[in-house]
C-alpha cells in the first residue's frame, strides 16, 4: 500500500474523521488487521483563518506547499488537504511536490456522476459556495451546481466556523441546514455535496430528501483506492 500524506488541521475534527475513514477502508479492503499507511502534518488553523480573513490567500497556500513538501520527506506517495476551502491553493502545494494531489472535488465529482446524478446543491464555506475555484472545478466536471441564497449561505458559513470547527453540534442547527437543503431541492437540486468535511459532523444522508455526498468520505475511499495496489 502507498503512504497517504494528509494535510490536516484545517479543522482537526474533520482530520480525525479522515483518519478513522482512511483505516476503515482500508480494514474493508484488505480484512484482519491492516491498517492504512499514512502521515499527517496538521497546522495551526488559527493562523490559516486570519489569513483567508484576510484574503492572503498566497502565504496561506505557502504554509500548505511546505506541509506537502514535509510530508513527501516523510514518505508520503500522494497528498491530501483535509478540507475543501483550502483547494482554492490546491494547485500551488500540488506544484511544491512531485508526488501527486489528489484533489477533493474531482473524487467528489466522479461519486455525483457514478451515482447518475447532475444538479446538485453545494455547501460549505462562503469562499466555497461563493469562488470559483471548487465550484467551478464540479462544473467541469459535468455538474450543475446551485448554492444557497445568501441568507443560507451565511448561516451554512457561520455555523462551520462557530460551531461545527469548535465540536459543536446542535440540533438547531441541523434543522436549519435543513431548510437550507430544502431549498436547494426545490430549486432543482439532486443531490447535496456538503462541501465542507466538517458538515459531516452535523448531516447524514436521514437529514436530506435527496442522495447526499460527503466529501471526506468520499476523498478517504478514493485516496484509499490509489493507494491500494491494482488487482
Amino acid at each position: 500500500m502507498k503512504t497517504i500524506g494528509l494535510i490536516g488541521g484545517m479543522s482537526w475534527e474533520s482530520t480525525a474523521e479522515y483518519y478513522r475513514l482512511l483505516n476503515e477502508f482500508t480494514r474493508d479492503r484488505l480484512g484482519g488487521l491492516h491498517s492504512a499507511r499514512c502521515v499527517l502534518y496538521s497546522v495551526d488553523f488559527a493562523e490559516i483563518e486570519q489569513l483567508q480573513v484576510q484574503n492572503r490567500w498566497t502565504e496561506a497556500g505557502e504554509i500548505l506547499a511546505a506541509a506537502a513538501q514535509a510530508l513527501e520527506a516523510a514518505g508520503a506517495e500522494m497528498i491530501l488537504i483535509c478540507t475543501n476551502t483550502m483547494h482554492k491553493v490546491a494547485d500551488q502545494v500540488g506544484a511544491a511536490v512531485s508526488v501527486p494531489l489528489l484533489h477533493l472535488a474531482d473524487a467528489t465529482a466522479q461519486a455525483v456522476r457514478a451515482s447518475g446524478l447532475h444538479r446538485v446543491g453545494l455547501l460549505g464555506t462562503a469562499f466555497t459556495m461563493e469562488q470559483d475555484f471548487y465550484r467551478g472545478r464540479l462544473e467541469e466536471g459535468g455538474l450543475a451546481v446551485h448554492i444557497p441564497d445568501a441568507d443560507g449561505r451565511a448561516l451554512v458559513h457561520h455555523v462551520i466556523y462557530d460551531e461545527l470547527c469548535r465540536g459543536i453540534v446542535r440540533e438547531e442547527s441541523r434543522a436549519a441546514y435543513q431548510k437550507v437543503i430544502t431549498d436547494l431541492v426545490a430549486a432543482g437540486a439532486e443531490g447535496i455535496i456538503l462541501g465542507c468535511t466538517e458538515i459531516e459532523l452535523l448531516i447524514g444522508p436521514e437529514d436530506s430528501p435527496v442522495p447526499i455526498f460527503p466529501t471526506a468520505r468520499l476523498h478517504a475511499a478514493a485516496a484509499v483506492q490509489a493507494a491500494l495496489p491494482t488487482d
